[in-house]
C-alpha cells in the first residue's frame, strides 16, 4: 500500500510517496513537467511487491512546498539538491535505481553523475539528454533563453495554459480516451496556484543549464555504463525518437523499447512499462530476482 509522507528539508516540506519492502531494491521515480508523483499512481502498485519505491514531488510541484521566487531560487540545481537531501539524508539510501521522465532527467542525471556509485540502474521514459532529442516544440523558448523580457515571455506563458497541459497528455496518445482527465486536471490545479507561473518561468529560463551538462552526463554514461532501460513514447511532440536512440551511442548495452504513446507514456502503457522494469531490474537485484 502506498504511503503519503512529508519530510522537512532545509525548512521546506517535501512530499513523497513510498511503497514496498524497505529491504527490497529501491527505485526512485522522478516526475516531469507539469506533473508530480501523481503521474506514477498506476506504476507504483505494480512495482511495490518487489521494490522499495520512492516518488518525490519537487519543490514548486505537487504537494511539496512552493515558496515564492523571492524566497527560493528555482533552478534545476536547487530542486535537485532538495531531492538529494531527501534520498541520502532523510531516507538514508545507499543504492537505488532511478526512473526519469522529462524534468526527471536533469534531476536524475545530476544525481547519477554526482553519485555514480549509488546508481544500480536507470529507466529513461521520455527523459532527454541529447540535443538531437529536442524537438521544434522548444522553438518558442529559444528567444526567452537568449533574452528574458516581457516580450519573449509572452509565448512561453502559453506552456502554462490548460489547453497545453491537455495537449501534453493527449498528443501522440494511441488512445486519448485512455488518458485519465484526473492527470491533466490535477496538474493544471497546481499550475494555476498564485505565484506558480513565476516559479515555472524561472525553471523554463534555467533549462539551458541542463543542456550545458549533456557532455558531462554522456561522459558519465561512457565511463560507468549504468544498466539502462529506455521505454520511450515515440509520438512525443517534445522529445524525439532520435534522442532516445542517441543513448545507445554512449550506452550500447542499453535496452530500448519504442512505444505507441506520447510524452506521458505511463497513461497508456503502465502495464507494459511495469513488466519491463520488473524484468530488467530483476535480473540483478538480489532478493527480488529470486521471487
Amino acid at each position: 500500500m502506498t504511503q503519503y509522507r512529508n519530510a522537512t528539508i532545509d525548512g521546506l516540506n517535501v512530499f513523497y510517496r513510498e511503497a514496498g519492502p524497505k529491504d527490497g531494491p529501491t527505485i526512485v521515480l522522478l516526475h516531469g513537467f507539469p506533473s508530480s508523483s501523481h503521474m506514477f499512481r498506476d506504476l507504483i502498485p505494480q512495482l511495490a511487491d518487489r521494490f522499495h519505491v520512492i516518488a518525490p514531488d519537487y519543490i514548486g510541484f505537487g504537494y511539496s512546498a512552493a515558496p515564492p521566487v523571492t524566497e527560493f531560487k528555482y533552478t534545476f540545481e536547487n530542486i535537485t539538491a532538495k531531492v538529494e537531501k531527501l534520498l541520502f539524508g532523510t531516507l538514508g539510501l545507499k543504492k537505488f535505481s532511478i526512473y526519469v521522465q522529462d524534468y526527471g532527467a536533469p534531476v536524475g542525471f545530476r544525481i547519477a553523475s554526482q553519485h555514480p556509485d549509488t546508481i544500480e540502474g536507470i529507466v529513461v521514459q521520455n527523459g532527454n539528454a541529447y540535443v538531437e532529442g529536442i524537438s521544434a516544440a522548444f522553438d518558442p523558448l529559444k528567444p526567452f533563453w537568449a533574452t528574458r523580457s516581457a516580450e519573449t515571455e509572452k509565448p512561453v506563458r502559453g506552456l502554462l495554459a490548460a489547453g497545453t497541459t491537455v495537449f501534453q497528455y493527449t498528443q501522440g496518445a494511441a488512445n486519448p480516451e485512455a488518458v485519465s482527465p484526473d492527470s491533466y486536471t490535477l496538474d493544471q490545479h497546481f499550475l494555476d496556484r498564485p505565484g506558480n507561473d513565476a516559479i515555472q518561468l524561472d525553471l523554463f529560463h534555467n533549462y539551458p543549464t541542463n543542456v550545458a551538462l549533456y557532455d558531462k552526463w554522456h561522459q558519465y554514461f561512457r565511463d560507468k555504463q549504468p544498466r539502462t532501460l529506455i521505454v520511450w513514447g515515440q509520438n512525443d511532440p517534445f522529445f524525439t525518437v532520435e534522442g532516445a536512440k542517441m543513448f545507445l551511442q554512449d550506452l550500447p548495452k542499453a535496452e530500448l523499447h519504442l512505444l505507441n504513446a506520447g510524452h506521458f507514456a505511463l497513461e497508456e502503457q503502465s502495464n507494459f512499462i511495469a513488466a519491463t522494469i520488473r524484468d530488467f531490474l530483476g535480473q540483478k537485484t538480489g532478493k527480488a530476482a529470486a521471487q
